[in-house]
């Protein structure tokens, strides 16, 4: 793939692209800590057929340092990108955060988004979350800190993925940071979520996945009550937790592409 940047005065975002000869375009959008490797499972298969961008994230993996981290200003970089790549219309792939970035990029340019697909997100909508949710999404200013640096990294591998090599690849990509900016990473990424949250309803196709053992906070429970409040069909993924296209690619490809068939 082919590596390029974008740069604001915010700072630099690094992403990859891999052109093809279809129409569409494929985004992947990794979630909070990951990088861009997140979906190498993914591209492998997918970039024969469809274009492809994938980043790692403002103030992820290589596009550190970065200020003032928004799933706005995220957003804002994302369609500087899109615009810059000649891109009028997406498919956006979001897992995690990645999920928060695709939605704050649909409510503010939903006529370039084709569809999107979530992989263990949450809804942006403030009517999901209750006072004791939000309580507990600030405290993670603190509440990663007591952890030992080892034991908070093995924590994080483990709840994001149920197979080991899935726990490794997530290992890898931790390895990249020092434990204080995990720590700022999970609190911009989590408490940073709350201000942003608006009500929005999303018209252009939307699948939600799951992993069947993500025990992320409420994530399950949040993707039940979207799909059912809003009817966004969602597919829980078997023996798959959080990162779900990297437990289970094979049934996870199996989805994106029947989703993009029939678009």
């Amino acid at each position: 793939m082919l590596e390029k940047s974008i740069s604001s005065e915010r700072g630099k975002v690094y992403y990859w692209t891999e052109k093809s000869d279809s129409a569409f375009f494929l985004v992947f959008l990794p979630g909070l800590t990951a990088n861009h490797h997140l979906f190498d499972k993914q591209i492998v298969v997918f970039s024969k057929q469809y274009n492809i961008i994938v980043w790692d994230a403002p103030a992820h993996g290589k596009s550190r340092p970065y200020r003032e981290f928004s799933y706005g200003n995220a957003a804002e970089e994302l369609k500087k990108i899109l615009d810059i790549e000649n891109v009028n219309r997406a498919v956006l792939i979001g897992q995690s955060a990645g999920g928060f970035v695709a939605q704050s990029f649909y409510k503010k340019y939903a006529d370039m988004v084709e569809g999107i697909i979530t992989i263990g997100t949450c809804p942006y909508n403030p009517l999901y979350y209750s006072k004791l949710d939000l309580f507990w999404l600030r405290q993670t200013k603190w509440m990663f800190r007591p952890y030992p640096d080892r034991i908070l990294r093995k924590t994080m591998a483990k709840m994001c993925g149920s197979t080991q090599r899935a726990r490794e690849s997530m290992l890898n990509m931790l390895a990249d940071y020092t434990k204080d900016e995990l720590c700022n990473l999970m609190y911009i990424g989590f408490a940073g979520f709350i201000p942003e949250i608006s009500e929005m309803s999303i018209k252009c196709p939307m699948w939600l996945l799951v992993g069947e053992h993500d025990k992320t906070g409420k994530v399950m429970e949040y993707n039940k009550m979207w799909h059912k409040k809003e009817g966004v069909p969602l597919y829980i993924i078997e023996g798959a937790a959080h990162n779900a296209n990297d437990d289970q690619p094979k049934r996870v490809n199996e989805l994106l592409n029947t989703f993009l068939q029939a678009l």
